[in-house]
């Protein structure tokens, strides 16, 4: 099944200056309220992967802990927040699962595959891009979020657009389409496990500039005010999913059922204002959701 709605791209250079605007994107709500569905079990199908969970009562979910806005988490808190966090929240709420019944796993982007291949986590909402070569080895449902690829620089730097780092080492995380990406545009790519790796290079100027999805950069650019700054258009089209085992294709559909319906009743609108959004940023529109296979 197919949800037909028009595709946008969030306007992330004017999310950068609006989450800069509000402060520490780090410092965030824990998002709207999530009411669990009452006997969530009698919705699925015997046998379903969905079914074992809303009976089992409990789930693991692995996302970021180092990404502003996205999927964050400090020291002092128990639980990360976040837009992918809170629709994680609505997958689970689904299957009646909130609250302790949420085991929140930090996934890097090196590993996402093998966390759901081995069942490390049941589901990943981790900025997770869909690609082919990713769908070939575990399932991905959405994209929910689409959003582009940018740059994050020292705020006195005079880069200003991706044709800048030709030649000149540009950091992203390892296992991401970030790297690949920046590489064919003539950069030198540079990967660490993590995000937070990346920043602090550009902050002490071992590396010229930082790659990823303009979301990300955005929060980073709000948490170091005056230090660092997002420059550039877009120069991909990253199309934001959820993660799940190609053991159990029947997930597909419940996701794609589960967020569709969460944009429709206005819980996608609240996460989003409540996230990635604090300053009034224009809440974007549910992107066409890729088919499941039957």
């Amino acid at each position: 099944m197919r949800f037909t709605r028009t595709k946008a791209i969030i306007a992330t250079a004017g999310l950068a200056l609006s989450l800069a605007a509000c402060g520490d994107a780090g410092e965030e709500s824990d998002g709207p309220d999530v009411e669990a569905a009452e006997n969530a079990s009698d919705n699925f199908d015997d046998g379903t992967r969905m079914k074992e969970l809303a009976d089992a009562g409990s789930i693991k979910i692995g996302v970021k802990f180092d990404q502003p806005g996205l999927g964050f988490k400090d020291a002092a808190s128990d639980t990360p927040t976040g837009f992918d966090v809170e629709m994680a929240k609505q997958l689970a709420a689904s299957l009646g699962i909130e609250g302790d019944g949420i085991e929140w796993v930090e996934t890097i982007s090196d590993n996402r595959e093998p966390f759901l291949e081995d069942g490390t986590v049941d589901l990943v909402l981790a900025s997770y891009s869909i690609t082919d070569e990713r769908r070939a080895v575990v399932g991905q449902a959405g994209p929910y979020l689409v959003t582009g690829q940018q740059l994050l620089v020292a705020a006195d730097s005079d880069i200003a657009d991706v044709a800048d780092v030709k030649g000149e080492e540009v950091c992203s995380v390892t296992g991401s389409t970030s790297l690949d990406n920046i590489e064919a545009e003539g950069a030198k790519p540079v990967g660490f496990d993590t995000y937070s790796e990346c920043v602090e290079k550009v902050l002490d100027g071992t590396v010229s500039a930082m790659s990823t999805d303009g979301t990300i950069l955005a929060g980073y650019a709000a948490q170091n005010e005056g230090e660092l700054k997002v420059v550039g258009d877009q120069f991909s089209e990253e199309r934001i999913g959820v993660g799940y085992s190609k053991d159990s294709p029947e997930m597909c559909q419940w996701i794609v059922d589960t967020i569709t319906e969460a944009y429709d009743s206005g819980k996608y609108e609240e996460a989003f204002n409540a996230t990635l959004g604090p300053s009034g940023v224009e809440v974007p529109e549910l992107p066409e959701m890729d088919a499941c296979e039957s």
